[in-house]
């Protein structure tokens, strides 16, 4: 048991960092499909409800120590692109494979002030993208593994 949690923990942090080491990594470790989807997502979920409800926090506590001067207020600009079309359903729906957890929380919360509804959809979109994301790696990894003995089984193609 000691050893699956601790094969399961560097794939829990690099999840956290960015969602695609998560499966990566549990691949890597040999863990089981289903142990990296959840430790994958609770990766995830781990930064989305720490940047959600701490992120004001972090940002006047920490961050605010190592900035010189205090920025100006920028005028606030009109919401464009993927934003104003979908709104925080389609950042939730993006963060886990083209934003980091990260970022995407960060720029949910400045979407939404409803935490509630940040979870949910973030949440929803780290069970489903863990799904595909570690599926599509144990899978197509043994796929491309088989297809590539296939073509050449055991031959090593000499450099012409």
């Amino acid at each position: 048991m000691w050893d699956e949690i601790l094969k399961a923990f560097p794939v829990y942090l690099s999840s956290m960092i960015k969602f695609i080491f998560g499966p990566i990594g549990g691949k890597a470790a040999g863990l089981h499909l289903i142990t990296t989807m959840i430790v994958t997502a609770a990766g995830m979920m781990t930064v989305v409800v720490a940047f959600t409800y701490f992120g004001e926090f972090i940002r006047n506590k920490i961050i605010d120590r190592f900035r010189k001067a205090k920025p100006t207020v920028a005028p606030p600009r009109e919401k464009s692109g993927i934003i104003k079309k979908y709104g925080l359903v389609g950042i939730a729906f993006l963060t886990p494979v083209i934003l980091t957890p990260i970022g995407g929380t960060v720029l949910a919360v400045s979407v939404s002030p409803n935490r509630e509804k940040i979870l949910l959809y973030m949440l929803i979109s780290a069970c489903v993208w863990s799904v595909v994301l570690t599926s599509a790696v144990y899978f197509g990894y043994d796929a491309l593994m088989e297809f590539i003995d296939k073509v050449q089984p055991g031959k090593i193609i000499p450099n012409e």
